[in-house]
């Protein structure tokens, strides 16, 4: 069931042919990070058991110290003692240190690309709002020279005309 399970999840976040890079990347360090600290867990009960001193001796205290370690709260209720228990700390903080990172990478660079896309909208509206001014004065001053042709024919007309009021 849960392989299934891990696999749609994968398939979620990796397999969509729209995202883009970077939220691929982000979810594949999430699934990175899931599989870590599960793995995890398990790897710091089996080097802990049985050492002197060791608080982390069942899997559900592992759990919640592979997720207080993994997002770098550390309360210190919890700890390895061993060096073998240290060095699963190590791998567990160092993937959730780069989680967290490319997560929040991928948050920004989302915020940031609908900015630019808006500010695309926005130069857009003003180049065609300035392209209508553009062809609004042109019109407007082809009106005002077929208009004054028209009144320069008018006088030409009526001082040719009348023979020599004045």
């Amino acid at each position: 069931m849960l392989p299934g399970f891990l696999a749609k999840v994968v398939e979620s976040l990796l397999g969509r042919e729209g995202r883009s890079l970077h939220l691929k990347a982000a979810g594949g360090a999430t699934v990175v990070l899931a599989v870590t600290m599960l793995m995890g867990s398990w790897a710091v009960v089996a080097a802990e058991r049985g050492a002197p001193g060791a608080g982390i001796t069942t899997y559900p205290k592992a759990l919640w110290w592979s997720v207080e370690t993994a997002t770098t709260v550390g309360y210190g209720d919890l700890y390895p003692v061993t060096l073998g228990g240290r060095i699963v700390a190590t791998v567990v903080m160092a993937v959730g240190i780069t989680t967290y990172g490319m997560v929040t990478a991928a948050i920004a660079t989302w915020f940031v690309g609908r900015e630019q896309k808006r500010q695309g909208h926005l130069r857009a509206a003003a180049e065609a709002a300035e392209r209508a001014a553009h062809r609004m004065c042109d019109e407007t001053a082809l009106a005002l020279h077929e208009r004054f042709d028209r009144l320069e024919r008018a006088l030409a007309r009526h001082d040719g005309g009348g023979g020599g009021h004045g």
